[in-house]
């Protein structure tokens, strides 16, 4: 029996889950949107609104918790600057999970977890960002 149980263990062992979700919520919160499996989906959902929540928190001590379980600085200052001030009077409940059929290989079925009022310009800023640095060098030479 599973009595007070939580969470999925997605046939890993937990350094391997941990260091998924990590980097989950690293892409969730820097580009706002991602693909991945239903489950995957719904478990990362909790940690994404947990780092959120810190951020709204905004004191030194919920900082160093997001930045040990995040481990990007550049993330952790988006996260209590943007973030926290985008989601200062929604009480929970910043991500949402929408279905997106099911994966051609194995037929799992797949999810968009994506930030409420998230910001369309965040998703690939970073590519183009480097795109446009590539054509400013290449235009100097």
């Amino acid at each position: 029996m599973r009595h007070r149980l939580s969470g999925r263990k997605l046939n890993r062992t937990s350094a391997h889950r941990k260091a998924m979700f990590a980097n989950m919520a690293v892409s969730l919160l820097k580009h706002e949107q991602i693909v991945t499996t239903v489950p995957k989906a719904k478990e990362l959902r909790r940690i994404a609104d947990r780092m959120i929540t810190l951020g709204k928190r905004g004191n030194l001590h919920g900082r160093r918790q997001a930045a040990s379980f995040l481990r990007d600085d550049v993330i952790v200052r988006k996260v209590f600057d943007t973030l926290a001030e985008r989601y200062k009077e929604r009480p929970g409940g910043y991500t949402r999970v929408l279905r997106a059929g099911f994966r051609y290989g194995d037929s799992a079925p797949m999810a968009v977890i994506e930030l409420v009022d998230r910001d369309p310009e965040a998703k690939g800023a970073e590519d183009r960002a480097r795109l446009e640095a590539a054509e400013d060098v290449a235009e100097v030479e």
